[in-house]
This record gives C-alpha cells, structure tokens and sequence, in this order.
C-alpha cells in the first residue's frame, strides 16, 4: 500500500460516504511475510489490507466478526477478488473496496470501479484514495465510488459542494437511474 496518510492512519480527516462527512476509520495493515502470527489483522473493526493479503487469507477473514476493507492499486485485476469460477463478488467479510489514484492524471482506477460496479456485482462502499481532490468527486461519483478520502490539503466540505455542482449530464454514468 502506498504511504498515504489516510491509509496510514497518520491523518483521521474526514472522508465523504454516501453525502456525508464521516470520520475515517481505517487503518492499513501491512502484514509481515515472515511473522505468521501478524499477516493477518486481529479480528476488530477498521482494518484494511492489500488485494493480495485478501486473496492468501480470503476463507479465513470470510469468518470474521468484523468485515475489511481491501484496497486495490491502480494496476489491480479486481477479478482476483471473485471465487474460484465465480461471475459475482461475494461480499461476505468485505466491508469496503478502496481504489488507489497514486497521482491525479491516473484514470485506471476509474474503470476498475465500472468493472466492479457494472461486471462483478459490487454494490458496497466504494471509495476513492490517494491523490483525489475536490474537481474529480463529481467524476468519480459518475463511475460509481460512494465515499472519498481526499487528498489531504482539500475541504471535505467543498468537495461535498461540488458532487453537488452538476445537475445534468449528456452522457450515461454507474447509478440506479442509468441502469
């Protein structure tokens, strides 16, 4: 995972979920290869681990009380994260999915989200990090993400505003009305 500060749990800025300011409370668990005991997070709410953590330990975190969060990097195949001959995700034990824009001119991240909104099924909380700022919500939200951790530096507020900038639109987008 990259050292982003709200992927780190340095910075609790708030992030937009759903059209609401929320507290972020993920913490990145970056496991140790060499320490079975701590490639795994504990069993608690807010931990959020690598698409390859996912896919060694999926049947495993599949039991948890508390659901993850995976992040997927930008060159991600978001279809590692289906079972074995399976055409939709199983969101058992997957609280969220975060995408990563390492820099803002990266788009791959955008069609990883219509992947697995249109093609995988995934109808939980997806959430843009990393180099996301206020003029791409509105972009993003088109391509189904439901929740922002905006770069740090960037007015949750304001980005909130601005998901609220445009009323129309001349082309299709991911959402219940364009379906």
């Amino acid at each position: 995972m990259p050292d982003h500060d709200h992927c780190a749990g340095q910075d609790r800025h708030n992030v937009i979920r759903d059209g609401q300011l929320v507290a972020d409370d993920w913490l990145a668990h970056i496991g140790d290869a060499q320490d079975a005991d701590n490639t795994c997070p504990p069993d608690a709410p807010g931990y959020l681990v690598t698409l390859e953590n996912w896919i060694a330990h999926r049947q495993r975190y599949r039991l948890r009380q508390y659901p993850l969060a995976v992040y997927l990097s930008p060159d991600a195949e978001p279809q590692a994260l289906l079972e074995p001959g399976a055409t939709a995700l199983d969101p058992t034990g997957i609280a969220m999915i975060a995408i990563d824009f390492p820099v803002y001119t990266d788009g791959r991240g955008y069609s990883i989200a219509q992947l697995l909104r249109h093609q995988l099924g995934w109808t939980g909380e997806l959430r843009a990090v990393g180099d996301v700022m206020i003029d791409t919500v509105h972009y993003l939200a088109r391509c189904g993400f439901n929740s922002f951790a905006l770069k740090p530096g960037h007015d949750p507020a304001a980005a909130l505003r601005a998901l609220a900038t445009f009323s129309s639109s001349y082309q299709r987008s991911y959402g219940p009305a364009s379906r």
